[in-house]
């Protein structure tokens, strides 16, 4: 996997995050990182980024490392988001990039529903920040797993 794949994934899969302007910037087995520019098209009315904006930009830095590790198993395997957290910290303007460095999590629990035959969970965080580094928002979801019936 790689952005640009994943971007092309984006367009036509999840087509409202690309036109709000989430893209890919960086993946590997471990992080992966997104990130999307305050715009006209994807403000609030109290002129910032727009919440969920910023929550699809999340969900995708840690569902891009959940997606890795089903395709590395080569194996039929559902993913899921059960539950999610949200807490922000300060106005969202021009670029935020959001990280995930949760990827470690990813392997084991996919190695386990393989085993077991049941179902996963596990929490993944993200975190927003502006171009000046600041947080601006915390984001966790809890991610579920389960291999499919044959």
């Amino acid at each position: 996997m790689n952005s640009s794949k994943l971007n092309s994934f984006l367009f036509f899969k999840l087509p409202s995050a690309w036109w709000c302007g989430v893209r890919v910037h960086k993946i590997d087995q471990h992080s992966a990182e997104t990130r999307v520019r305050h715009r006209w098209f994807n403000q609030n009315p109290f002129g910032s980024l727009f919440w969920a904006v910023q929550g699809m930009a999340a969900e995708l830095s840690t569902g891009v490392l959940v997606m890795q590790g089903i395709t590395k198993s080569e194996q039929g395997i559902s993913m899921l988001v059960a539950n999610n957290k949200a807490s922000f910290s300060k106005k969202a303007k021009g670029q935020i990039t959001f990280s995930c460095d949760d990827g470690e999590l990813v392997a084991p629990a996919v190695a386990r529903t393989l085993e077991t035959g049941e179902g996963q969970t596990f929490w993944m965080r993200s975190v927003g920040k502006d171009e000046a580094g600041d947080t601006v928002a915390t984001f966790e979801f809890e991610w579920t797993i389960r291999a499919r019936r044959n």
